[in-house]
């Protein structure tokens, strides 16, 4: 296959999109496929220039919005069917995590485009993107999941409803970016503050207690639970992306009544939300036993220390072979 990996882009995750890209490309390449490279912000990345500008490490911290702000003038979404190697390509590999790369804003080009995509489409990317909506669908499915607000809300109606502590976080946004677990009401409009740096619109969500579950769907199929065990208080961008900041255990020491639970809870989240292909979906599992459903991703990270690829690998499908599926079940426009 001729694959195009696209890359970068302009949200916060951008140098997990990087890191995610240096993975896919070198296991496809050593599938046999012929893999050219696109970062969305900045054009073709001639092959003689990949190991410089794609370095594979991600920072503690997310790039500065400054930064961010620089690249997204140079945004080549409209104009990527003019580049040769994506509108040749039998499919486009999107290792891109966040922002117009994940929200179906960029899926919706490529419908235009016509190249085969990886991933989910237009609509379910932006359904599972918009945390507020995506908990509504939740909910509708019968997918237990936290209760929530939106903001603007006073402290005194998140103490009634959700009590302390209470999660602040953007709607719009992954991998913990501008998120906080606010324990007392003086520290939350801080928080509040702190998320709307990154999204017009945030929620406000019950903390739940327990252990972090994750499970990957590839191909309408339930991968292996893991449990995540981050060195500091949450699964932060830090223990993320940082080798040694978190213990990643797969499978799961689970009984198997609720293995198999969060796996049917899994694909049912993959299906309210309409999504295709493949998505990793997050939980919490409460000291009651409850599963209770954090959120979906639709383009899932891609890199060494990522919960997909681990997902997969625990069920006997290792990393080349878990990208050539991905590609095999890529979306036609």
């Amino acid at each position: 296959m001729r694959v195009t990996v696209l890359t970068g882009g302009t949200s916060s995750e951008r140098d997990v999109a990087l890191a995610s890209a240096v993975q896919v490309v070198k296991a496809l390449r050593s599938r046999g496929h012929t893999v050219a490279v696109v970062d969305t912000a900045r054009g073709y990345i001639p092959a003689a220039d990949e190991p410089r500008l794609l370095s594979g490490v991600v920072g503690k911290e997310p790039p500065a919005i400054e930064e961010l702000v620089a690249l997204e003038r140079g945004v080549l979404l409209s104009g990527l069917a003019s580049l040769p190697v994506v509108r040749e390509a039998d499919v486009l590999f999107l290792a891109l995590h966040g922002g117009r790369g994940e929200d179906g804003t960029l899926q919706a080009v490529l419908d235009v485009v016509g190249v085969p995509y990886t991933g989910s489409g237009a609509l379910p990317s932006g359904l599972a993107m918009d945390k507020d909506i995506a908990k509504l669908l939740f909910r509708a499915a019968a997918i237990p999941t936290a209760d929530w607000l939106m903001a603007p809300v006073g402290v005194d109606e998140v103490a009634r409803k959700l009590g302390w502590p209470a999660v602040v976080k953007p709607s719009k946004q992954g991998s913990t970016v501008g998120l906080t677990v606010v324990k007392r009401p003086e520290d939350f409009e801080a928080a509040v503050v702190l998320a709307r740096r990154y999204d017009d619109e945030v929620m406000v969500e019950a903390f739940v207690p327990g252990r972090e579950l994750t499970v990957g769907i590839l191909d309408g199929r339930a991968l292996a639970v893991g449990e995540i065990i981050p060195r500091h208080e949450i699964f932060d961008y830090e223990c993320k992306y940082t080798p040694g900041m978190s213990e990643e255990i797969f499978p799961a020491s689970l009984p198997p009544a609720t293995a198999e639970e969060c796996g049917r809870l899994g694909r049912a989240a993959h299906v309210a939300l309409k999504l295709g292909g493949y998505s990793r979906v997050d939980f919490r599992l409460t000291p009651a036993g409850e599963m209770v459903c954090l959120e979906v991703n639709t383009l899932p990270g891609m890199t060494a220390t990522s919960l997909l690829p681990q997902s997969a690998a625990a069920v006997g499908i290792p990393f080349p072979e878990l990208c050539e599926r991905i590609c095999l079940a890529s979306r036609r426009a």
